[in-house]
């Protein structure tokens, strides 16, 4: 088999919630599976890749979680909630791909990292919180909250009050070496999960967990960067990306240079929600000196790797 390279292959909130009638373990598990498969294509056509995924639906069930049983078991703080993701669809993508390789007959072995992402502890990102985690309150359990352990909390669109965190720039990512590693030694990583547990690192090189959410995009893309991906593959809801989207004069982009891409962030084309991060962390990635990118969605992968489908976006 003729080695195409290596790929980071970031996979979106759809891969694990495909709606919310099947939010349940066992739904996620169906839903992993379908987009492992084709991962598995990817790999059996030549490339070594790296799966990188979002936790942000798995994170507010843990925090839930916590909160309904506070008054019999300690809370878990945010960066714990990270991690625990991170094991528990690591197990979700490496049973999948396992099974997929039995099936296959391929002698490959899939393995999670657990990942940490160091942040900058000066970024501009922890004076103006933004990102919304956790139940809604009504106002006077968000100002004990707020009174009591610290938090920063918002009143949202009328619906109630939510706490918010900030959501920093990664800079990089501490176990980018065992990641290369473990590549280099033939085996599938899963990793970075969520963008990676956000940690700050002290004057004498110590590691600290800190209260935040890291854009799994501009994670995955620092990891590309680090270990000298060849391709930067964002797996997401549609085929490809469009300017005017959902408008009359809506059209599919086959492909951007970094200059069009720039130009159409500026004019607002990209949702700032959705796909604007997908092509930040893009941009970020190919200035660090990346070959190509591709957003596309799952069953598209290997169409848009062979140049039939998805949006390529280089120099």
């Amino acid at each position: 088999m003729q080695k195409k390279g290596l790929a980071v292959v970031a996979v979106g909130g759809n891969a694990l919630i495909k709606d919310k009638q099947h939010q349940s373990v066992p739904d996620q598990y169906t839903a992993a599976a379908e987009t492992m498969r084709h991962v598995a294509d990817m790999i059996q056509d030549g490339w070594d890749v790296v799966v990188t995924h979002g936790n942000g639906p798995q994170v507010g069930f843990i925090l839930r979680r916590s909160e309904i049983a506070s008054h019999e078991l300690h809370e878990v703080p945010l960066d714990y909630c990270g991690a625990d993701t991170q094991g528990a669809i690591g197990y979700m993508f490496q049973q999948a791909l396992h099974n997929e390789f039995v099936k296959r007959g391929m002698k490959r072995t899939p393995a999670t990292v657990v990942t940490q992402t160091i942040v900058d502890r000066n970024d501009k990102a922890f004076q103006n919180p933004t990102k919304p985690i956790g139940s809604f309150m009504d106002e006077a359990q968000a100002r004990e909250k707020m009174e009591k352990e610290g938090w920063t909390c918002v009143e949202d669109a009328g619906r109630g009050w939510r706490r918010v965190v900030a959501s920093p720039i990664p800079q990089r990512i501490v176990e980018a070496d065992a990641i290369k590693n473990l590549i280099d030694h033939n085996f599938v990583v899963v990793a970075v999960g969520g963008g990676g547990i956000p940690v700050i690192e002290n004057e004498d090189g110590s590691l600290v967990g800190i209260e935040a959410v890291i854009d799994k995009d501009f994670g995955s893309a620092i990891l590309a960067s680090m270990i000298d991906a060849d391709l930067f593959l964002i797996s997401t809801a549609v085929e490809k990306v469009a300017i005017n989207f959902n408008k009359p004069d809506q059209k599919w982009l086959d492909s951007l240079t970094v200059e069009e891409a720039q130009c159409y962030l500026l004019e607002g084309q990209f949702g700032k929600g959705s796909m604007a991060p997908k092509i930040e962390a893009i941009l970020k990635y190919l200035a660090k000196g990346g070959k190509k990118a591709i957003i596309t969605d799952p069953e598209h992968m290997l169409d848009a790797l062979n140049g039939k489908t998805g949006t390529v976006i280089t120099h």
